[in-house]
């Protein structure tokens, strides 16, 4: 019987999924993939196949892939050169071992040559390379997680009390990654219904900053205000943080802004240039359910925080 695989289970997005998958899938047709073995134990013990994999090492990948027909590929936690090798590794593998199907999680706009996000140069090659070796596809182009601006919320409250960014005015229809990872399990549940698709998995409204920053004040109490800065300044904010520029660089620990100051400050040009503004309904024609409101993650913020996001791949 043909499988459906997960990739990165031991990461936030990959865990989450393979949550999902286990509520609605028959444990003897998954395959679960991750980099820790201790990660893969508890799935092991209910009857889900299981295989450590290294996507920056190639050897026995295919091996780790044969029997399935659709793979998720989750995207992994660096940027830049290392990240589509690691990418092109999985899908040549995926390939070998006559998997028909790659579930990958994109960015929103990724195809879109002005889009000035740094992450979107890899998911594009990803996206982009995954057609040039004939595989279908479903690309779940996702917006931003509002996991990540919430946690940057509470930062702010412990701190100034002035939320600061540069993406101005712009609009984003911020999802809960929780309900990225719900999409990532339905669009390997029902992917013999899409073919060649490109879905913008959204959240249920646009909003600026200053609008999530609005629900967030009322839902908690709090009096956070927005203040726009430069990209520049952007930079100078996250660098007195201690956070790296680039993911090549060293992340703290229990970092509340695990990412790279490079893929947050483009990101945020993004959003002001308009280039993240995508709304659609994608989400609930996958999934049947309505995305979660801001709202909802503000009132439940203890489990709406985005978590370690470093990369443990070496």
């Amino acid at each position: 019987m043909a499988k459906m695989l997960l990739t990165g289970v031991d990461g936030n997005l990959g865990g989450e999924a393979a949550r999902v998958l286990l509520d609605i899938v028959p444990h003897d047709q998954l395959i679960f993939c991750g980099y820790n073995p201790a990660s893969l134990e508890p799935y092991a013990a209910m009857g889900v196949e299981t295989h450590v994999t290294n996507f920056n090492d190639p050897d026995g990948l295919a091996d780790a892939f044969a029997g399935a027909e659709r793979l998720a590929l989750i995207s992994m936690p660096f940027v830049g050169a290392k990240r589509q090798n690691a990418h092109k590794n999985a899908v040549d593998a995926a390939k070998a071992a006559g998997v028909k199907q790659i579930v990958y999680t994109s960015l929103v706009n990724a195809d879109d040559p002005t889009n000035p996000s740094v992450e979107k140069k890899d998911h594009i090659y990803t996206e982009e390379y995954i057609k040039s070796v004939g595989l279908d596809y479903i690309f779940m182009r996702n917006s931003q997680y509002a996991e990540a601006m919430i946690t940057n919320y509470y930062t702010y409250v412990k701190t100034t009390g002035v939320l600061t960014n540069s993406q101005g005015d712009g609009l984003m229809a911020y999802i809960s990654r929780k309900d990225c990872a719900k999409a990532v399990a339905y669009a390997l549940v029902r992917g013999d219904e899409y073919h060649q698709a490109a879905l913008d998995i959204n959240g249920p409204e646009l909003m600026t900053i200053s609008k999530f920053i609005e629900i967030g004040n009322e839902a908690t109490g709090n009096h956070v205000t927005y203040q726009e800065v430069t990209d520049e300044e952007n930079y100078q904010i996250f660098d007195a943080m201690g956070v790296p520029r680039t993911t090549d660089g060293v992340f703290k620990k229990g970092s509340e802004a695990p990412f790279s100051s490079d893929g947050m400050v483009t990101f945020a040009q993004a959003i002001r240039e308009g280039k993240m503004a995508k709304f659609t309904d994608d989400f609930k024609k996958l999934t049947g359910d309505d995305p979660i409101t801001v709202r909802y993650m503000f009132e439940h913020s203890d489990d709406f925080q985005i978590g370690e996001r470093h990369s443990k791949d070496a």
